[in-house]
């Protein structure tokens, strides 16, 4: 008898995306309200995407076995 699928965890993904390379990435933290008191400089390095850690990385792809390129 087979063993059971391992499925893709619902919430990490829409919160992390693989890029062309294969390194996992994430949005910044701090962009969901309170915005009036950062400055235009910091809000527009929150509209990037930045690469995970190589910790966080192998912690994310275990409970992201299926994730894409």
């Amino acid at each position: 008898m087979k063993g059971k699928k391992q499925k893709n965890h619902s919430g990490a993904k829409k919160r992390f995306r693989r890029t062309k390379n294969g390194i996992l990435s994430r949005r910044p933290a701090g962009q969901s309200h309170l915005m009036e008191g950062k400055s235009p400089a910091r809000k527009r390095r929150h509209r990037r995407w930045t690469a995970l850690s190589k910790g966080d990385q192998a912690r994310i792809e275990k409970i992201l076995p299926y994730a894409r390129a």
